[in-house]
């Protein structure tokens, strides 16, 4: 039954997060480009989600500090680290080099397949076949 719990809480804050997507316009890779070409035509409205973003995840944080353990999980999934080393400067600059070609970072792209776009469908496909590829170059160096 906990299981199912799980899954369904997972699935619901799922649906909320595509959803927020959705109505923000953030399916929308020209927007957020509009928001990174800051020579141009600037669009701020990605710092307004951003700043709900943010918003949503600080209440989350000062909830999270108050439970003593998820409702449907055993412990908190947290990092256990917080070392700035080359792979994470490595991996952050990819990543924001792939959003500002692209227009899509992952949560946005997996809503984004709803809408039937081949290029969406693209970027879903190579963002997989990149996290195969580090799953198994991680295996191969451990």
């Amino acid at each position: 039954m906990r299981a199912w719990l799980r899954a369904g809480a997972g699935l619901a804050a799922g649906l909320a997060f595509g959803l927020g997507l959705s109505l923000s316009g953030m399916l929308d890779p020209a927007r957020v480009r509009g928001f990174l070409d800051v020579t141009d035509a600037w669009d701020p409205r990605l710092m307004a989600v951003l700043a709900g973003a943010v918003a949503v995840a600080a209440l989350g944080h000062l909830v999270r500090r108050r439970m003593a353990r998820p409702l449907f999980d055993d412990r908190f999934a947290l990092p256990d680290t917080r070392r700035i080393d080359a792979r994470l400067i490595g991996g952050s600059a990819l990543f924001g080099i792939g959003w500002g070609l692209s227009g899509f970072c992952p949560g946005p792209a997996v809503a984004a397949l709803s809408t039937g776009a081949v290029p969406v469908a693209v970027f879903v496909a190579a963002m997989l076949a990149g996290m195969g590829l580090h799953g198994l170059l991680n295996r191969a160096a451990a």
